[in-house]
């Protein structure tokens, strides 16, 4: 059986860093494709740390907003300086607490839009998660609610132009079906 993490780690770590000292895997896909299952599971290897999304993004308007965010925690990480965010409070719909990330052998970034293109030139490895719509929404509704089904739809437009805008899935190291 294939070793999905160690599949995408290992010649990951046989490149040279991209992120100052470091090497940086972005999992980006349509939300609810299994990006975060897989993130976990790539953040297990010693010395990683993992940045979900969904803590920059402002609410379910913000997938075009969430540039600014990531590069204000990757640039300084690019210099071997610790970066930070603020953490995204969906309950209050408002940023809460700054969240800073020093430098670590591997930051894996995941979520919709992590392999954006302002700052791929910093991506390690690219790696894609996709599921089919039907799938995706299910999973979503599972875990936020049927209430959130406005929401999901909304946000499955906002990836569709996001993604046809930056090419992410083309330029992938890594293309996972998570059906």
């Amino acid at each position: 059986m294939v070793n999905l993490p160690d599949l995408i780690l290992t010649p990951t770590f046989e490149q040279p860093p991209t992120l100052g000292a470091a090497r940086f895997i972005c999992v980006d896909g349509p939300a609810g494709s299994g990006k975060t299952t897989l993130g976990r599971a790539l953040a297990s290897a010693e010395g990683t740390r993992l940045v979900h999304m969904d803590d920059l993004y402002p609410g379910w308007d913000g997938l075009a907003a969430v540039d600014e965010h990531v590069l204000g925690l990757v640039t300084p990480l690019a210099a071997d300086q610790p970066g930070s965010y603020r953490r995204y409070d969906w309950d209050l719909d408002e940023y809460a607490e700054t969240v800073t990330v020093s430098p670590s052998p591997l930051l894996v970034l995941e979520g919709v839009g992590s392999g954006n293109s302002a700052w791929s030139h910093l991506i390690t490895t690219l790696v894609w998660v996709e599921a089919p719509d039907d799938v995706r929404l299910r999973r979503g509704l599972d875990r936020d609610g049927e209430h959130a089904r406005e929401h999901w739809l909304s946000w499955m437009e906002q990836e569709t132009s996001l993604f046809a805008r930056e090419a992410t899935r083309e330029r992938a190291d890594f293309i996972i079906d998570a059906s």
